[in-house]
This record gives C-alpha cells, sequence and structure tokens, in this order.
C-alpha cells in the first residue's frame, strides 16, 4: 500500500493560512459573549466554568421521529466547558476571568478575551523561562509539616516570591499532632511571627475551623514540598475536591507528587482554592537583587550600613549584617538563605 506524503507547505503558504485563521477568529462576533472562570488547563485547551448564561438559552434542536437524539448540553451556571482561545490572547493560566462563547452543539467553547488579572503567580520552569501558574490570587497559604522535614530555605524563597508578587502569604505547618514539646520547629514557627508573617498550625485529620474562616473571600494557592498535606487539607476544606493524596515514602522520607497540573474549586460563592503541582525546589533566578533584598525586609533595614560599599557579607569585619546577627537583630539562618539567594542570582546572570 502507497503511503501518501503530506504535503510541505511554503513560508508564504503558512503565512496565509494563519493569516485567514486569524482574521476568522478577529470577526467572531462577541455580542454574545458569557463571562467564564479558567478552573484547569491542559495545554493549549482549557477548563472554563460558566458564570453567566445566555438570554435567551439557544434551543435544543427539535428531532423528528425516529431520528437519532443529538448531542446537546445546555449552557448552565456553574458548569464546566473545554475551551480553545483566540490567537491573539495571552498565555492564559488556572484563576483566570474571561469572555467566551459555548456551542450546545459541540459541548466546546471559545475564549475570546480576558479580564485585567490583580495578580499573576509565577515561577522558572526548568529551561530556565517564567512561567505563570496562577492568576487573581489573593492569598498564597505555604505549607510544610513535622513530615516530611521543611527546609527554611525553601520556605524563604517562598516568601521572596509572594513580596515580588505583592500576595500576602500564610504559613500553615501541618500534621502538628507529630510535634514533641521540645520540637525545633516550635522555635521555627515563632521566629516567622516574630518576623510578622502569619502562622497557623494545623493537625492530621484536625479540625480546619480556624483555617476555613481565614479563606473566606480569598482565592487561594497553595504551594509547598511534596507530602506535606495539601491535598489532603483541600480535601478536608472541599470534600467535594476529591483530590488524590499520597503517603510519604518510608524508605526516602520524602514526598511523592499526586498533583499534575493547576486546579481551581470554589468554596461557596466568594472563595476558591488553587492547588498547584509540588515542587522541592522554588528557582528565583529570573528576579534581580534588589528585589532579593525586598523579600527579607529585616535584612533590606540593614543593607548599606556595611563599611564597605562591595561587602560580601561573609568575611568582612566591619559588616552591618553580621553585626546584626550577632545582636540577634537578623536569624544567622536568615542571612544565610539570602546570601545563597544572592549567589545564585548573581551567577544567573554572569551565565546570560
Amino acid at each position: 500500500m502507497a503511503l501518501i506524503r503530506k504535503r510541505r507547505l511554503t513560508d508564504q503558504q503558512k503565512r496565509r493560512i494563519e493569516k485567514q485563521h486569524k482574521s476568522r477568529q478577529e470577526e467572531l462576533d462577541t455580542s454574545n459573549d458569557l463571562e467564564g472562570l479558567v478552573v484547569q488547563h491542559y495545554g493549549r485547551q482549557l477548563e472554563v466554568q460558566a458564570l453567566t448564561i445566555p438570554n435567551p438559552h439557544p434551543e435544543k434542536p427539535i428531532v423528528a421521529t425516529g431520528e437519532p437524539e443529538p448531542f446537546w448540553k445546555p449552557i448552565e451556571l456553574g458548569s464546566v466547558w473545554r475551551c480553545h482561545t483566540r490567537t491573539n490572547l495571552e498565555l492564559l493560566v488556572t484563576g483566570d476571568k474571561v469572555k467566551w462563547q459555548a456551542d450546545p452543539n459541540t459541548g466546546l467553547g471559545i475564549i475570546t478575551a480576558i479580564h485585567p488579572r490583580t495578580s499573576l503567580l509565577t515561577r522558572p520552569d526548568r529551561y530556565h523561562k517564567v512561567k505563570p501558574v496562577a492568576a487573581n490570587v489573593s492569598l498564597i497559604v505555604i505549607v510544610f509539616a513535622v513530615l516530611p522535614e521543611p527546609a527554611p530555605t525553601l520556605i524563604d524563597r517562598y516568601l521572596v516570591a509572594c513580596n515580588d508578587a505583592d500576595i500576602p502569604a500564610l504559613l500553615v505547618l501541618n500534621k502538628t499532632d507529630l510535634l514533641k514539646d521540645d520540637d525545633h520547629l516550635l522555635k521555627l514557627v515563632q521566629e516567622y511571627r516574630n518576623l510578622g508573617y502569619e502562622v497557623m498550625l494545623t493537625q492530621s485529620d484536625g479540625d480546619l475551623t480556624e483555617l476555613k474562616q481565614r479563606l473566606e473571600n480569598e482565592t487561594v494557592a497553595f504551594v509547598g514540598q511534596s507530602g506535606v498535606g495539601k491535598s489532603s487539607l483541600i480535601n478536608s476544606i472541599v470534600p467535594e475536591a476529591l483530590q488524590k493524596t499520597n503517603i510519604i515514602s518510608e524508605n526516602s522520607a520524602l514526598g511523592q507528587h499526586t498533583t499534575t497540573s493547576t486546579r481551581l474549586i470554589k468554596i461557596g460563592e466568594n472563595s476558591a482554592l488553587i492547588d498547584s503541582p509540588g515542587i522541592r525546589e522554588f528557582g528565583l533566578w529570573h528576579l534581580d537583587l534588589e528585589k532579593i533584598d525586598a523579600g527579607f525586609p529585616e535584612i533590606s533595614d540593614v543593607l548599606g550600613h556595611c563599611q564597605y560599599r562591595n561587602c560580601t557579607h561573609t568575611h568582612e569585619k566591619k559588616c552591618a549584617l553580621k553585626q546584626a546577627v550577632e545582636e540577634n537583630k537578623i536569624l544567622a539562618r536568615r542571612l544565610t538563605s539570602y546570601l545563597r539567594l544572592i549567589d545564585e542570582i548573581t551567577e544567573a546572570q554572569q551565565k546570560s
């Protein structure tokens, strides 16, 4: 059997086809646009939840006797639709508020416009490009736990990212039923509280009333190491979310990834949860040194008071930061986190 070769298009033909496709989309009638919320994305396709319905609603086709029943999906408030986007739109992410159109005959939709964002949470991907994670987030919940052992340097990275995105952070220490009276994590919690960060303690399968009240009227992104219990917390807050959970590996004591895509889950009328894939490291190479400084406010207040303008804050005798550590005004581990990030950013800038 002979193979039919696919005709290779010239660059001019490709440009003409792309122009025609873009023109057809630009001619799309937007007078019947609906309001929607992106609740999940799959590459080029997204799931959009209907926030409004058309008036009048499209009528279902009348089927003659004996004819097969055609596919028909009514446009209902809260219904979720798989959608494509117009080619001229920027990259959309979970949490985006959009205008869109639905086709009940196919059960598919098309996103025609995006509303201005109040915030955008981003992170670098494996290819050293900035990747948007979620939009319109009003609170970031940084979850860490007794097990796996928390990494304060990772928590500090999250806090720098929150500060850069201008989104408030809530630190949640989970699985506190495993704590001991003299546990060093209690000291860690108090240290963050002394720095002015909001901290909350939760237990495995415990009462989450306080946390639920804190999340009211917020769109929340949950971040943290894998295995700290993000999905379990979401299951408890929104039982219908049906997030997959996993157990800690007994051999490695590390969490195993359970969430594969960023998903928005509504909580009542005015609140929502966004669960993002678990990551063990949060790169910040795309930030400049000034933004790293701003992410450590207690250090930023002391910067510029060293004897030497090019002080490395490592070996110099008259270093204001080292002196502040000796006077217990700055935590030694926070200075270590700060210097590690500065080195990371400087090295990335030299390579670029």
